[in-house]
């Protein structure tokens, strides 16, 4: 887990064919690019969307960070009321963005806004391609480039931190002073400033964005600047970068180019399992199936089916078991077991798959209408082993649990982005609520194998 990809996106509302109608013909280039970078963030499947806008509540000295139960608004504004969005807030991710930049000495405040077309545009794109997870916004602040960069990095190591599937989306036109009859006027250095940007994103020349003069960046009247540094630090620890720019055009004095940039190595690995858990991929294995008739029966006809008879092989052992819902790529329900409660792994699908759909207090149970749009994913967990030294761990094989106290943490093998042991412990000790630095724990290792 952890992020999976980014993407610079433009936002002028003319691109929505409900605003720009016969206009939109002119800025075609950029509506093709952004279909096609909204094909590739969908083949990912994000958990979340990690969204960076201009056009939100912008303050000189801190960065606001959007915190809200949903996200709601429409292009009204433009002339189009019939646009309408509204997406759910991922609220844990917004608290640990808040956390990790205080940590590092970004200053940031928590606020709660509707969402502007720095937002919607992009979405509206992206839900076309069938995109509809929870959303992480941000604005930027007027600070330097190594504060922004920084609050980048927090934006990267809460996301990791929270085992969290994402895709990194910097929203921000590039000058809008490109020509005499521009929105914001016309200064000659805006198709330099345009120039310099688009080249070093084809050549992943990201020093070269750090480094950009800032009295260019100043007359080129842009609003991208500042969420692409904050992209470039969120990518910084992440290894080698592919980019492409798929687009750009400028044809009414404001510069939109549609760039994506993707961690080599990863491609699609994310697609379907963001955990990076060893999978069996068959979408019907005896696992589902049966999470699938526990839940369906006991929605529709408040029953609570029987295992199977003869239970299947690998289901009569016993084990921890996690069951996850999702619909339309968004989490609908998980509840899971570390270790058995139930006298078979069969009945511990039942149970959690029951659980999982009318039990995760973070939704409302689901309903007769959503079943035929879930998908499932079952996880059996090996019975946790104690660890006496810390050289029996390896966080791709293994994935641990933490306790001290009736506090207990567990992170799954094989996340994006954990890749010693010390990262690995120090996640699972933040989610157990355990100083990262206290080393009075008690450690327990496990295996995974997941069925999707």
């Amino acid at each position: 887990m952890g992020i999976a990809m980014a993407a610079l996106m433009p936002h002028p509302p003319i691109i929505i064919p409900e605003v720009g109608k016969r206009n939109v013909e002119t800025v075609s280039r950029t509506q093709k690019a952004m279909r096609d970078l909204a094909g590739r963030i969908n083949a990912i499947s994000p958990e979340v969307l990690v969204m960076i806008t201009p056009h939100g509540p912008v303050f000189r000295d801190r960065v606001a960070v959007l915190d809200a139960e949903r996200f709601e608004g429409d292009l009204g504004a433009f002339g189009a009321s019939s646009v309408r969005f509204s997406y759910s807030g991922d609220r844990a991710l917004a608290r640990a963005i808040y956390e990790e930049a205080s940590a590092r000495g970004v200053k940031v405040v928590r606020l709660s806004s509707d969402l502007d077309h720095g937002v919607m545009v992009p979405l509206y794109y992206l839900r076309e391609a069938g995109i509809r997870c929870p959303l992480a916004l941000l604005t930027f602040a007027l600070l330097p480039v190594p504060r922004l960069y920084t609050l980048g990095q927090a934006i990267e190591s809460a996301v990791t931190k929270l085992g969290r599937c994402a895709v990194l989306i910097a929203s921000g036109d590039l000058s809008h002073r490109l020509t005499p009859d521009a929105p914001a006027g016309f200064d000659p250095v805006g198709k330099v400033f345009d120039a310099q940007i688009v080249d070093a994103i084809k050549k992943g020349n990201f020093e070269g964005i750090l480094s950009a003069d800032q009295d260019l960046v100043e007359r080129a009247g842009e609003c991208g600047y500042r969420p692409l540094v904050m992209l470039l630090g969120a990518l910084s620890n992440l290894g080698r970068i592919k980019t492409e720019v798929l687009s750009y055009e400028g044809p009414f004095g404001v510069g939109y180019a549609v760039a994506s940039f993707e961690i080599e190595g990863q491609g699609q690995k994310h697609g379907g399992d963001c955990t990076g858990s060893r999978c069996d991929a068959s979408p019907t294995s005896a696992m589902t199936r049966l999470a699938k008739e526990a839940l369906e029966a006991y929605v529709r006809e408040r029953r609570v089916i029987e295992p199977p008879d003869p239970l299947p092989p690998e289901m009569r052992g016993r084990a921890g078991v996690f069951v996850s819902l999702k619909m339309e790529g968004e989490l609908r329900g998980c509840i899971g077991t570390y270790r058995p409660v139930t006298e078979n792994i069969a009945t511990e699908i039942i149970r959690n798959a029951i659980e999982a759909g009318t039990m995760d207090p973070r939704f409302p149970p689901v309903s007769k209408g959503e079943l035929e749009k879930l998908v499932y994913s079952v996880d059996v967990l090996t019975e946790p082993e104690p660890v006496h030294d810390i050289e029996e761990l390896d966080p791709k094989r293994y994935g641990v649990i933490v306790k001290k106290g009736y506090a207990t943490g567990l992170l799954l093998p094989d996340l994006e982005g954990v890749d010693t042991v010390e990262k690995q412990l120090e996640i699972a000790k933040m989610k157990a609520g355990i100083n990262p630095k206290d080393t009075r724990v008690n450690i327990y290792k496990f295996e995974v194998k997941r069925y999707h």
